[in-house]
């Protein structure tokens, strides 16, 4: 997946808990697991603004892109 999710880095950089965190945002530790483990589709905007306020860091420290090889198709990997 091009899509990297760095969450469990930042927690740990914090020494904050998954528990603690999904407490502070209002989502359940099993969606933040989720999405910890990339096993999500999508993420709510006003989720990632609530993560980043409570690590206090930038979407880009969570979330990472890295080129695949179906991104160099023309057509895109359809």
């Amino acid at each position: 997946m091009p899509v990297i999710v760095n969450l469990d880095v930042m927690l740990a950089r914090r020494k904050v808990r998954s528990k603690e965190l999904a407490e502070a945002i209002g989502i359940t530790e099993s969606n933040l697991s989720l999405l910890k483990s990339g096993k999500v589709k999508g993420v709510r905007f006003s989720t990632l603004a609530a993560i980043c306020r409570y690590l206090e860091c930038a979407p880009g420290d969570i979330l990472a892109y890295e080129l695949s090889d179906d991104d160099l198709r023309p057509d895109g990997g359809d």
